[in-house]
Parts: structure tokens; sequence; C-alpha cells
């Protein structure tokens, strides 16, 4: 081999091998993984989790950084975000998602699941896979699973026990349809305001009240400028872990199947967390001085809410409708 051509077959090997460096270093990837909810709450501690977990199991290919607390935007901005690839993955309700599909946003419709049990053979089956399926057809973003995010209820400075008592109630709901439907049903005044901004207007009375579950209620303070929590159950919600479809699909299938994995560790994680603490908060708060009012019909609630559920208003479909409850 003359000298000139062992020089030659050295810098194609030289090339090669750069190219192979050049080709891991674009395959890595740091992953933002954002949502709106406070350090304290589970699903942040288990976002973090699968953070440590996904860089873990990749052999450091790829990192993920958790924006809490509306860091990186309200969830209108997060869920924008993910079509243009300026966030990678989000916890989102169904309602928010139910805005790029609408059927999807089933599952946070008021009186919508019978109870915790019904919630979890809707997450595990096949109605949610296709509802999933659709979303992604429509967005080109995959949602990976559901966390548990507990029952909304009513705070307030009033005791409520029946609809009628929450007529011209001006109550603060998140900036979607369905979180409205039952305070529209019984003649509240619905109210939009910003996660981030509810404390303050309670405070300042720009509302009479707000819903959410126990484990927000505590995380953000509200039973400081609220009197009562009503226990209405009236939605028994959940978070959509959602992928963007840019990253999605530049991941290997291996890294995926990683992704996926951590994701879905992590919902089951929280969810029993927040499963398990609900029953805790309640002896919580009243310890705190908060009147936990237990009396409220439910029933009552239901059925005026019930007619609501199916037909021409609504983006889900009788037949959509008639399997879930099936389930």
């Amino acid at each position: 081999m003359t000298k000139l051509s062992f020089l030659g077959k050295c810098g194609l090997m030289a090339l090669a091998v750069g190219a192979l460096a050049t080709a891991h270093t674009a395959s890595a990837k740091d992953l933002k993984f954002a949502h709106v909810y406070e350090t304290s709450e589970p699903f942040h501690e288990w976002a973090v989790w699968a953070a440590e977990e996904l860089e873990e199991r990749t052999d450091g290919r790829h990192t993920m950084e958790v924006f809490p607390a509306s860091s990186l935007g309200k969830e209108v901005d997060i869920n924008e975000g993910l079509g243009l690839g300026t966030v990678d993955v989000i916890y989102t309700g169904n309602q928010f998602a139910a805005r790029s599909y609408g059927p999807i946003g089933i599952a946070g419709a008021p009186y919508m699941f019978r109870d915790v049990d019904h919630w979890k053979a809707y997450r595990e089956s096949d109605l949610f896979r296709d509802l999933a399926q659709g979303y992604r057809d429509e967005t080109d973003n995959k949602v990976i699973t559901q966390t548990y995010y507990g029952q909304r209820h009513v705070t307030s400075n009033v005791e409520i026990d029946t609809p009628s008592d929450m007529e011209g109630l001006k109550i603060r709901t998140p900036n979607a349809p369905l979180y409205m439907m039952m305070p529209n049903a019984v003649g509240a005044n619905p109210t939009p305001i910003a996660f981030a901004e509810v404390y303050l207007a309670l405070q300042q009375g720009t509302v009479d009240a707000q819903e959410n579950p126990l484990n927000t209620i505590q995380a953000k303070k509200f039973y400081e400028v609220q009197d009562y929590i009503n226990l209405t159950g009236h939605i028994t919600d959940s978070l959509l872990t959602i992928v963007s479809g840019i990253t999605w699909n530049s991941l290997s299938e291996e890294d995926q199947e990683i992704l996926t994995n951590v994701l879905e560790e992590a919902a089951q994680g929280a969810t029993q967390d927040i499963i398990e603490s609900e029953d805790e908060l309640v002896s919580w708060f009243e310890e705190e001085g908060t009147t936990v009012n237990k009396d409220v019909d439910r029933e009552a609630f239901r059925e005026t809410v019930r007619p609501h559920l199916t037909g021409e208003d609504v983006d889900w479909s009788q037949e959509t409708f008639d399997r879930l409850q099936d389930l």
C-alpha cells in the first residue's frame, strides 16, 4: 500500500467516524416537559422522575427538563407549543386537547364517569385508544396516557347543597367549554381566568368561587380565601400526557418505546398518589378551619347536567357516549 493510499483510507475512516458522531449528536435531544401545576403536586414530582428515568434508560442520549407552574405559558400556550415545536411533552386537560379534536373532550365532561373505577376502565379501553388516534390524525401529536387529576369540587364563601344554590354565582373556570357546562346548566356565571391568577381573583372578589380537585385547592392555597369546599365531584378529571408530533417523529422506535414507558409509569405513580391523598385531604382542610360540605346533593346536579351530555351541542357522537357508559 502506498503512503498516499494509506492516508486516503485513514481520511475516509475519519470521515466515517465523524459522520457517526454527528448522527449520534443529531439524534440526541433535550426535551422540554411543560405544565401549569405547582412543584408540590404529584404531577410535577412524577414528571421529574420521568425525566431522570429517560436520561438513564437512554444512556444519556436524551434529557428532559420539566417546566412547572406555567413557566412556559398558560395551558392554551403549551398546547399550541406542541405544534410549533417549542415544547416536547405536556400535561393538559382533555378539554384543552378537545380544541383540536372535539371527541377526546368527552373524558372532561361533568358527571360523565360514575366513579374512579369507571375512569380507569376508560383509560385502558379501546375507546380511549381510538380517540387518541383521532387526535393524532388531526394534530400529528401523540397522546401517551392519562393521569388521574381528581374529582373537581366547588369552593365558595357560601354553602352549596343543590343546583339552585349556584344560581348567579360568579365562578372561575378554565377557558374551555366543558368546564363551563355544569355552571351554565345550574345558572351560574362561569368566568375564565388564567390558572396562575385565580388566588388573587378570589382574594379581591373578582369571582365568588372556583372549582378544582382537593390536591390543587391545597397546592394553590385556595382554601385561604374561600370558606367552603363543597364536594360536588362534578368532573372526574384527568390529564393527558401528550408528546409533540415533531418530537415523536424524530425519535427512533427504541427511544419512542422508552419515552412511552417512563411517561406511562409516571402517570400510574401520580394517579396512585392522588387517589390516596383525596381522602386524607378532607381531614386536613377541616383541621385548617375550612368547612368541607359533604351534604351536596350530587344526584340533583347529575340530573341537571345529564341533558347536556348528548346532542348537537357536544363534540362526540351518541355512539361514543354509549361506549363510554357501557364500560
